[in-house]
């Protein structure tokens, strides 16, 4: 027992020397690639800087993984070595990336929930295709993820992280140099940033809100076709689509070959919805096909009369429970109501794509019920405000008048103590 023991105390110190020891050494292994490239400038020193935050070093992964070689070397011994195989050219990217991540068994052991699927994908694209053709400006992984400091798309610094993404397509799709050969727009960034969807992006911060790759897909990154937009679109807001379907539009739509919500939504630059797109005013979105007299224009009419009323009506209210605040009359029940006509606005406009008028003044008059009480309990706190300040001045005049009664007594209390 003795001497298993005596052999246990010593094994010990060097087992931890083994363990502790091999990573230590390993981290202070000579790697001939980091150190000349670390003296390098540019672009040339750029991935000595940037390995270190690379996710595949994170896993263990090092230059010779991707580049082939023994980095233990000398340089100039790991430029003779015939394993060395040092940049791919840009055409053969894609394999190169996918000769581990397309391995199922290979990325099982670092990720078992990373999908391999990405190369067959990506020759789906419109990339891909160029790519396949011999257009080497073509987008390949490296113009997405970057070369070295790759990182997953859940860091805020990574290419791909959600409010990122539109500058990381818009390096090519914004630069019209670039893109003059393609004959496609060079806009789509500068109209998104006014969207609706990069407002929630960028200012609410919602990295559910939609970038490019929502719409037009990632590695199989594809132009809707006009069939496919609508599916796009009822992604997120499947009520609308269903509202929609149910419409004379829909129907006219098809026949016409019109995409159905980027017709009156527009595609990158789409804004908030609002009353101004309904009616017959120039920024109305009807007038884009109806003409006046027709059976839709007067449909058109219709509902923006219903939301213009409403919405005066809101104002109107909004205004009087404001004054009454600003008085110092507790209006909080009624302003809060205020919420509940707004959300039965924001459902009335949904049912516009129905155009199922009759539904809609429906939902209005449960709005303009609401909004009665509130004007009532709204001038009613007026009155309040009235009765409490003609209260205030004749408390005012009576307390002036004691106050002065008060002083003539004082006067002639003392002038009559000063007789003698």
């Amino acid at each position: 027992m003795k001497n298993t023991t005596a052999t246990k105390k010593t094994l010990l110190p060097l087992v931890l020397t083994c363990l502790l020891g091999f990573p230590l050494l390993a981290l202070g292994q000579k790697n001939s690639c980091l150190d000349c490239h670390s003296k390098l400038e540019g672009e040339l020193r750029a991935p000595a800087d940037g390995f270190q935050q690379d996710i595949h070093q994170q896993f263990g992964l090092g230059c010779k993984d991707c580049h082939g070689g023994n980095p233990a070397q000398d340089h100039e011994d790991l430029a003779k070595d015939k394993s060395f195989k040092g940049a791919p050219k840009r055409a053969k990217i894609p394999e190169f990336c996918a000769s581990c991540h397309a391995d199922a068994a290979y990325m099982r052991s670092f990720n078992p929930g990373l999908r391999v699927d990405q190369l067959s994908q990506y020759w789906t694209s419109r990339h891909g295709q160029l790519l396949k053709k011999g257009d080497a400006k073509a987008a390949v992984c490296t113009d997405c993820h970057g070369v070295h400091g790759i990182q997953t798309a859940k860091y805020p610094k990574s290419l791909i992280f959600p409010w990122n993404i539109p500058q990381t397509c818009g390096r090519c799709h914004a630069n019209a140099d670039y893109m003059k050969d393609y004959k496609i727009p060079t806009n789509q960034l500068d109209e998104y940033k006014q969207s609706v969807h990069a407002r929630a992006l960028f200012e609410k911060k919602d990295m559910s809100a939609p970038t490019c790759n929502d719409c037009h897909g990632n590695h199989g990154a594809f132009p809707p076709e006009v069939k496919s937009i609508a599916s796009i679109c009822r992604q997120c807001h499947p009520s609308t689509g269903e509202l929609f379907s149910k419409s004379p539009h829909k129907k006219a739509f098809d026949e016409m070959g019109l995409s159905e919500c980027e017709a009156c939504h527009s595609n990158h630059k789409i804004l908030s919805p609002s009353n101004d797109m309904l009616g017959t005013e120039k920024t109305s979105v009807c007038l884009q096909c109806h003409e006046s007299g027709s059976q839709g224009y007067q449909a058109a009419s219709q509902l923006g009369q219903i939301f213009a009323a409403i919405q005066t009506q809101l104002r109107q209210d909004e205004d009087i429970l404001a004054l009454a605040e600003k008085k110092g009359v507790e209006v909080s029940e009624p302003q809060f109501h205020l919420q509940d006509v707004n959300t039965l606005l924001v459902s009335a406009k949904n049912l516009t794509h129905s155009l199922a008028v009759e539904d809609i003044r429906q939902k209005i008059g449960e709005g303009e019920k609401i909004l009665a009480d509130i004007r009532l309990a709204g001038e009613k706190a007026l009155q309040e405000a009235k009765f409490r300040r003609k209260g205030l001045v004749i408390a005012t005049v009576f307390l002036a008048l004691f106050a002065a009664a008060l002083f003539l007594k004082i006067r002639n209390m003392t002038k009559s103590g000063a007789r003698p």
